[in-house]
């Protein structure tokens, strides 16, 4: 059995330029790119579903460059990230936490300069389910102005036997962030916390 059946593929990204406050310097790029599939596992229980994640792995990476490329940045200019699935209603939430390695290592092997977990969420849904995808700074998860969501919403996913698999990225911190704690600048990267 084929495991990856591709139904679409669909790619949003927003140019910040403005909130409140002044205009920013250079507009904030936020992106997320969502793969839709047939879910392999949809209808029962499958005790080794590992397979999928292994077959997964070469999809990761091509999102991550099909999102880089759409945000028109390039791989360093990539501050934060997060992943995210909505499963179908005849899958199992166990099948979106597939999406752990091959969409997380997909990233850091494209931007090749990560060093913090990359933030996940995942639900069982239906047509028209929208999740946050939680964004957090990319070499360490305790820089509170990386500290963000991305909505996605796909009218006609998933249905009941398929996967959305999604990926975000921003290419710096809130407009205007001002709450304190670690910045950026004083990032050590010796355990993708601080």
């Amino acid at each position: 059995m084929d495991l990856i059946a591709i139904r679409k593929i669909a790619t949003f990204v927003e140019e910040e330029r403005h909130e409140f406050g002044p205009p920013l310097a250079e507009p904030l790029i936020r992106g997320s790119v969502a793969m839709v599939m047939r879910n392999p596992y949809a209808g029962g229980y499958v005790e080794d579903i590992t397979p999928l994640m292994e077959a997964l792995k070469p999809v990761g990476k091509e999102m991550a460059e099909r999102l880089i490329a759409a945000m028109g940045k390039g791989p360093k200019e990539i501050e934060g990230y997060g992943k995210g699935a909505i499963v179908g209603s005849t899958g199992e939430l166990e099948h979106g936490a597939l999406w752990h390695v091959p969409g997380g290592w997909g990233m850091r092997e494209v931007l090749g300069h990560t060093q913090a977990i990359v933030p996940s969420s995942k639900k069982v849904g239906t047509l028209g389910t929208s999740i946050d995808i939680p964004v957090h700074h990319v070499n360490a998860a305790y820089v509170r102005s990386h500290f963000t969501a991305i909505e996605v919403r796909l009218p006609d996913a998933p249905r009941p036997d398929e996967l959305v698999y999604i990926l975000a990225m921003t290419s710096g911190p809130r407009p205007h962030a001002r709450v304190g704690g670690l910045q950026a600048g004083d990032i050590k990267g010796d355990d993708g916390l601080r």
